[in-house]
């Protein structure tokens, strides 16, 4: 009896720890996914690198040290050649919305490119800083569309197309571009295009004359953007860091820098071999309204 006893006693122990194992492994688990809302006053740091194809990943992390209370600035390194007109507005929108809500200082750091969509996506910062030789500007939108028509001729292939209007396949690249066709396709250039100025001149309060002067898809360099009135200041990253940390108020050193670390992926190493290999033209989805440098 005594015996059994002390059986069931050891299992109970057992279960006990087991327990106790348990609920440390679920508290460790919950503190390691919160530790970003732990320890004091914080910069959050979101990179912007290569062509803007889509918004997603950059609008998650902005979302979420948005709504960290202990993330008083965030710092959005742009190092890009811009790219789709519709990523790059939805980021830019965000940029905007955490300027306005005015809980966190937003600043912009520019890398060696950060032209076309990676300088729309800046301009409604608090505050954009480059480094003397980064290239920035490229305002402007461009389509492109290519034609194998004469391809096609040689090898004799042919294509038949049944529309619903004279319109439908504008841009084929089986025939050539009317005249009206491309008049219809530049008001839409000219509409977007003015969407860009638009911006500029509401986040950088800058004059609409003298935006529009060089607003013509020339690049310029930090030093030159500068003088422009397209950034605020030069310098690298930790002067971004430290200018967004005088902003938000965070007077302790060192400052403590969060930044969501992603996985590098096979996809991501055959995409890079491929557009070091394949001109960007060629991988580009470029039938599409752009923001970029080419």
């Amino acid at each position: 009896m005594n015996s059994e006893r002390s059986a069931w006693k050891g299992i109970g122990i057992f279960l006990g720890i087991i327990l106790v194992l348990f609920v440390i492994i679920i508290g460790l688990s919950l503190v390691v996914g919160k530790r970003e809302y732990l320890g004091g006053e914080k910069i959050a740091l979101v990179r912007v690198e290569g062509i803007i194809t889509e918004s997603k990943p950059i609008l998650e992390q902005l979302e979420k040290y948005s709504k960290n209370p202990t993330v008083k600035a965030i710092v959005v390194r742009v190092d890009s050649p811009g790219g789709g007109v519709a990523p790059s507005q939805e980021i830019h929108r965000a940029i905007a919305n955490i300027k306005a809500a005015g809980k966190q200082k937003i600043v912009i750091s520019m890398g060696s490119l950060a032209a076309s969509g990676g300088y729309y996506i800046s301009c409604p910062a608090d505050e954009i800083i480059a480094n003397p030789g980064t290239i920035t500007g490229s305002i402007g939108v461009i389509m492109e569309f290519p034609n194998v028509q004469e391809l096609f001729k040689k090898i004799g292939l042919q294509t038949v197309v049944i529309k619903s209007g004279k319109h439908k396949d504008i841009g084929s690249p089986t025939r050539p571009m009317t005249k009206e066709e491309k008049q219809l396709l530049q008001t839409v250039i000219n509409d977007v295009y003015n969407q860009f100025v638009e911006a500029i001149v509401q986040g950088r309060g800058m004059d609409e004359e003298e935006v529009r002067k060089v607003a013509d898809g020339r690049i310029f360099s930090g030093k030159q953007a500068l003088k422009l009135g397209f950034v605020d200041a030069l310098g690298g990253l930790e002067d971004a860091l430290e200018a967004a940390a005088k902003l938000g108020g965070i007077e302790k050193r060192p400052l403590e820098v969060i930044e969501q670390q992603e996985k590098f992926t096979l996809e991501d190493f055959i995409s890079g071999i491929v557009q070091d290999v394949i001109p960007r033209s060629l991988t580009n989805n470029s039938i599409s309204l752009q923001y970029i440098w080419k």
